[in-house]
This record gives structure tokens, C-alpha cells and sequence, in this order.
């Protein structure tokens, strides 16, 4: 999880470098925190082992 916050700050570093506009600091990185989180919730990432 905190892999995806990295790449959420970095986005948000990359589109204040590039002076895009307000509406992309908030679809971008919040894109990135869900679409990397169901990815990782389906590959089975956050299942606990057993033993």
C-alpha cells in the first residue's frame, strides 16, 4: 500500500511539474490508490497465510 502512496505523490510531483490543471491532482491520484488497490486485493496481496 505504501508503494501506491509513493506513486501518488509522484504523480502529483509530475503534474505540478507540468502546471496541469486542478482536475487532474485529484483524478490521477486517487485512479492510481484504487485501481492499485483492487489489483492487489484480487491477486491476493492482503490474504492472510495460513499458519
Amino acid at each position: 500500500m505504501l508503494v501506491l502512496l509513493a506513486l501518488a505523490i509522484g504523480a502529483i510531483a509530475l503534474l505540478a511539474a507540468m502546471k496541469a490543471g486542478a482536475v487532474w491532482f485529484t483524478i490521477v491520484p486517487l485512479s492510481i490508490l484504487f485501481t492499485g488497490s483492487t489489483v492487489a486485493r484480487m491477486s491476493g496481496w492482503f490474504d492472510k497465510k495460513a499458519g
